[in-house]
């Protein structure tokens, strides 16, 4: 069994949206707001073996056959960021039903959460799995799609579920495949303003509900000048590794693609200016079901194209190849 292969339409970006940081920043700068009126959603939530409760909005179509597509946002995102409903709404205009999950503490799962999602925390993604199979959504295929921290999440999900994965088709847009690299390229000083405008956002989402922390990870919380630091003190503390280097090496998906057992899609863009795009030239034929569409241009969680958003429009053409 080898990964699907479609031929995919090339990227084009939509003027003046151009080059990698233009196509970046354009989600926050514009601040869409997708309306999925159309499709009432309902809440679903999971409770976790360890006493959290997270929380996802399901919304069916009435003609999707069965088919339901998994959306997992990335880094300080949520079931509302601008990316997951501009997909939510794509997948729902072509009639699939569409689950958006969110991590833990994330969005409206932070007010009853006591601990944090991180790069590895696959289990959470396989409970919601495990809930949407027990409730009989994506009887037709159940596919998912993950985005930057998220896209990790679902490749480490895979490779460790192997054959056995309740997915049967996946697309990682924008993943870090190498997250010590990755940290590396956030602290260049090109890119300090997105690296302060992460780790805002990563403290205001630790700051806003309850926590399970000891004291001197507080202290770390609050002196943390970098995302490093902030993984250091506080993330590897809290989940078992020893610290950052630790966490990255632990967590990284790229190393883990040779285990991936269903057709998988992994875009990335040659000018993402968070992401170095050498571990996806680095994947070999000892990953057979992962295809890697790199592309030129597209910034990170990007690719504002001439017709739509370009990654969701290749998702769709991936799934449907086998539907």
């Amino acid at each position: 069994m080898t990964a699907l292969q479609v031929t995919f339409p090339r990227f084009r970006a939509r003027p003046p949206w151009f080059g990698g940081d233009l196509q970046t920043v354009r989600n926050a700068v514009l601040r869409e707001w997708t309306k999925l009126e159309a499709w009432p959603g309902r809440r679903l939530y999971a409770e976790t073996p360890d006493g959290d409760r997270l929380s996802g909005m399901l919304h069916k179509t009435g003609e999707s056959n069965g088919r339901l597509v998994v959306l997992i946002h990335g880094l300080t995102g949520c079931e509302d960021s601008a990316y997951v409903r501009a997909s939510a709404r794509h997948f729902l205009e072509n009639g699939f039903d569409v689950f958006r999950a969110n991590l833990r503490g994330a969005g409206p799962s932070r007010a009853d959460c006591w601990r944090m999602y991180h790069a590895g925390r696959s289990a959470d993604l396989a409970l919601w799995l495990s809930i949407l199979d027990g409730e009989g959504f994506g009887t037709a295929g159940r596919f998912a799609v993950g985005y930057s921290l998220g896209a990790n999440i679902l490749l480490k999900y895979l490779a460790e579920g192997g054959g056995g994965a309740r997915v049967d088709q996946a697309v990682a847009v924008s993943a870090p495949l190498d997250l010590a690299a990755a940290s590396t390229r956030l602290e260049a000083n090109r890119n300090r303003g997105y690296h302060r405008w992460l780790l805002r956002r990563m403290k205001a989402d630790w700051r806003a509900g309850p926590l399970e922390i000891a004291p001197e990870q507080v202290a770390a919380l609050e002196a943390a000048e970098t995302i490093r630091e902030f993984d250091n003190g506080v993330v590897a503390p809290m989940n078992g590794f020893r610290n950052a280097a630790d966490y990255y090496a632990s967590c990284a998906s790229g190393s883990l693609l040779d285990r991936v057992a269903v057709p998988t899609l992994a875009i990335h863009a040659d000018n993402d200016p968070w992401i170095p795009a050498d571990a996806y030239r680095a994947v070999g034929e000892d990953a057979p079901m992962v295809n890697i569409l790199l592309s030129r241009g597209g910034g990170h969680v990007g690719f504002h194209g001439r017709g739509g958003r370009w990654h969701d429009r290749c998702a769709l053409a991936f799934f449907n190849a086998a539907t």
